[in-house]
């Protein structure tokens, strides 16, 4: 039985609309035909944008499932995501944040079919967190596109912010799957078939979300539970501090170099098999040592 393409699974918050256009035409590439999307927007986020985003949105066809308003919970994303998985018809749900491109090794519907010939009912990844050349967090102009803008793919996430860089990409209707889109308790991942997941969160204004998210989980704006999302927006805020603005791209510890959302990066498959299972944790003592 051929399988048929998933559905995507995403909640949106208050990015830039060119972000999430480039990120609906990038998934529409890939073979997606439905989206089920929702919005939520917090306190701070003006007007103008949520209308913008939702026009984007319904301007490409995709017409979300629903908007909410409020804070920013730890948990407010889970509640949502799992909320637009039980709406899902059957079968496999792709699952990507806003500023996640995943990139796969083969056509969708043969990663899905190949994960269902090897009895797997997920299909893992790993996150190559996307920088512009320089370091710096830039602006991006869509026409000249992400690859452009963010040139430089490496491990940001758990080399220096010691976060989970494994994603869940995509999971049967019902598996479930924590928050953050990390992991499947109960199901492992093919390692030897791993998604690369551009992530390009390292973009002009997410130094101003960081110290927000820090502020409103510290004072309990926000709920959070544990404290790992403030460690890890703690971790970036005080490297950029260091070196003037930007992050560091000659740090070979981050393995930075050209990538493109056009090819697999090379090496690909070795690479994310070692990273995915020699990861850990982080054991929080404080911050850690500075880096």
């Amino acid at each position: 039985m051929l399988s048929t393409a998933p559905a995507l699974i995403a909640v949106i918050g208050p990015v830039e609309p060119p972000l999430l256009a480039a990120w609906i035409r990038h998934y529409r590439r890939l073979g997606i035909e439905r989206f089920l999307i929702a919005f939520h927007f917090p306190e701070h986020v003006p007007a103008h944008l949520r209308h913008e985003l939702q026009d984007t949105s319904r301007e490409l066809g995709v017409l979300p499932t629903g908007t909410s308003h409020g804070p920013w919970h730890e948990h407010t994303n889970a509640q949502l995501r799992d909320a637009l998985r039980h709406r899902a018809e059957a079968g496999w749900h792709l699952l990507a944040d806003v500023d996640e491109f995943q990139q796969y090794p083969a056509p969708l519907h043969e990663v899905i079919t190949q994960a269902e010939k090897s009895r797997h009912r997920v299909v893992g990844g790993l996150m190559l967190d996307r920088v512009s050349a320089c370091g710096r967090l830039t602006n991006w102009r869509s026409e000249g596109g992400l690859d452009l803008a963010y040139p430089l793919g490496g491990h940001l996430t758990h080399r220096l912010l010691h976060g989970d860089p494994r994603k869940i990409v995509l999971a049967r209707r019902d598996v479930t799957v924590a928050s953050g889109n990390h992991r499947a308790p109960g199901h492992r991942p093919d390692v030897d078939r791993l998604c690369a997941v551009h992530h390009f969160k390292w973009r002009s204004g997410v130094l101003d979300d960081l110290r927000r998210r820090i502020r409103h989980f510290s004072t309990g704006t926000w709920q959070e539970q544990t404290p790992a999302v403030r460690d890890e927006a703690s971790r970036l805020l005080e490297h950029v501090g260091r070196h003037s603005g930007a992050i560091n791209t000659s740090d070979p510890q981050f393995a930075f170099r050209h990538v493109s959302l056009d090819q697999m990066p090379l090496g690909w498959s070795a690479e994310a098999r070692g990273v995915v299972t020699t990861w850990r944790p982080h054991q929080r003592t404080g911050l850690g040592p500075k880096q």
